[in-house]
């Protein structure tokens, strides 16, 4: 390893270690070997009004030639609100090209949480009034949601067949489903699905599928993958084109939208609940 390489091996390693200690539980390590990672942030310790969660994804070349990967989460983020903070971050980094931003990122972001809190007159986002905003647009037209602006609820969890578990130290090799291939203007097309709670699952899904050869030799290899972390109320998400351009990003964007599906049909089946209760 090169000298500039260990170094900015080095500085990745004591940001990560700052940050662990100034945030404590509040940072959290979804997959050390990914270096993957989570940190909860509100307006105040005491009683929060506004939450948001930050998670990256810090790449080999961060902070000497490489921003990190990040996705913003919070159930009131949506549209402009989201943009607005999206191109604060990215100001931060291009002002502190080559140095640790992860601080200034998270302090950018409680400075933004403090001053919504400070100007709204209510206790905090109406979080169950998005939801239902989001639910009636649903029923006119299911397929126009982008996940990062969808409010998380505590329940989102039901709706999904797995959940983390930051205890499982020996993992295995999920169940594979394999799709029947589907051949198109000269071109073979066969989809695979499994059930994965982890990022090393996911290497662990694509190793045993590599070792068909017809799958190693396949032009493109796309696949994305989604998993729900239920301690920070946020997803972990992925994707890979394989050379195919925005294809794995395409792939990513339809479980976002079953996701969104799904929550809004669990919505409507509470709400027809209710009124059948009372």
């Amino acid at each position: 390893m090169a000298a500039s390489d260990a170094e900015t091996a080095q500085s990745q390693i004591d940001e990560i270690d700052a940050l662990s200690s100034i945030y404590g539980d509040d940072w959290c390590v979804v997959d050390e070997d990914e270096r993957i990672f989570c940190i909860k942030i509100s307006d105040c310790l005491e009683q929060p009004k506004w939450t948001l969660c930050l998670q990256v994804i810090l790449p080999s070349e961060y902070p000497a030639a490489a921003p990190p990967i990040y996705q913003l989460n919070a159930p009131w983020l949506r549209g402009q609100d989201y943009m607005e903070l999206a191109n604060s971050l990215e100001e931060i980094y291009v002002k502190n090209l080559g140095e640790s931003i992860l601080y200034l990122w998270v302090e950018k972001i409680r400075e933004v949480l403090i001053e919504k809190s400070q100007s709204s007159d209510t206790a905090g986002p109406n979080v169950e009034k998005i939801t239902e905003e989001i639910d009636e647009d649903d029923e006119d037209n299911e397929g126009d949601y982008s996940l990062e602006y969808q409010p998380v609820q505590e329940d989102t969890v039901k709706t999904l067949n797995f959940v983390i578990s930051e205890s499982q130290e020996d993992e295995e090799l999920p169940p594979i489903n394999h799709g029947n291939p589907i051949s198109d203007r000269r071109s073979t097309f066969q989809a695979h699905l499994a059930p994965v709670v982890s990022p090393k699952q996911v290497k662990m899904v694509l190793a045993k599928l590599h070792e068909n050869k017809k799958i190693a030799s396949a032009t493109h290899n796309i696949y994305a993958y989604r998993i729900y972390c239920e301690d920070k109320q946020t997803y972990l998400q992925d994707c890979e084109d394989d050379g195919e351009t925005a294809a794995g990003g395409r792939l990513l964007h339809l479980m976002q939208e079953e996701s969104s599906k799904q929550l809004g049909k669990n919505k409507r089946v509470r709400k027809d609940k209710k009124r059948t209760e009372h």
